[in-house]
């Protein structure tokens, strides 16, 4: 019944969203798969083609890939790596009690997932899947040549802790890089699901709204969509997660 409740304080915003591309979140819990990798590891590259092999927008679980910048010394620069990427990454660690970060590494749900190494994703993230939320998204999206606006509407199950947060990722597929020094020199690495841009708004109230606008990149690539997510940075939990296609969208 709560869940039914959130999903009705969405109603008002889909109504009034007119002509602008829209996606809302759904009774059941969307998780959340995150890779941090690098065009300078030569044991990322398996992981990137599992990320693309295995999540589209029809699966039950969004795909992301956060580049991280801390082997950009070392022979390579990865153009897709920011250090907010590494920070993430690292406040990912201190959630799961880890002492170090490393590449490639999957999180679902917040919380690290080496069964990806094992081929097809297992019935852990498979049950996520079927879980109750903890929060409903709405999202609506105007797009232009240069940036990406956006309003969200979030509703929240309980109340947020200190720590809750609405994020907001432009991603795109069908990059491609042709690698010329470093651990994967000589290689043509093909990416997905990059994360190009992330907004983050904290949570203060059970439920509100929000406009953020979000730079597309020079450099484009193919599928562009939004992935909003809220999650919670001290347990790393993922409260729930929406996906909007950007390839229709005006």
């Amino acid at each position: 019944m709560r869940l039914l409740l959130l999903l009705a304080m969405l109603a008002p915003f889909t109504a009034d969203a007119g002509d602008a591309c829209r996606a809302t979140s759904g009774p059941r819990l969307r998780p959340l798969v995150e890779l941090y990798t690098s065009e300078g590891c030569n044991s990322c590259p398996p992981a990137d083609r599992w990320l693309a092999r295995h999540f589209t927008p029809v699966t039950q679980a969004t795909a992301l890939a956060f580049h991280v910048d801390y082997w950009d010394g070392l022979g390579w620069k990865d153009r897709f790596a920011t250090p907010g990427h590494t920070a993430r990454q690292y406040r990912a660690m201190r959630a799961n009690g880890a002492t170090f970060v490393y590449t490639p590494q999957v999180l679902v749900q917040g919380r690290d997932y080496s069964a990806w190494r094992r081929g097809a994703p297992d019935a852990a993230l498979a049950g996520a899947a079927t879980r109750a939320p903890g929060a409903a998204i709405a999202l609506a999206a105007r797009v232009s040549s240069d940036f990406v606006d956006v309003d969200v509407d979030v509703a929240l199950e309980a109340s947020p802790s200190s720590s809750t947060y609405l994020a907001v990722a432009y991603a795109d597929s069908g990059l491609s890089s042709d690698v010329k020094a470093g651990e994967n020199r000589g290689e043509r690495l093909r990416h997905d699901h990059v994360v190009r841009g992330l907004v983050t708004r904290d949570v203060r109230q059970p439920s509100a709204r929000y406009s953020l606008r979000i730079a597309r990149p020079a450099e484009t690539g193919e599928r562009p969509s939004l992935v909003a997510f809220v999650q919670e940075t001290s347990s790393g939990a993922v409260l729930q997660t929406v996906e909007l296609s950007l390839e229709d969208c005006r």
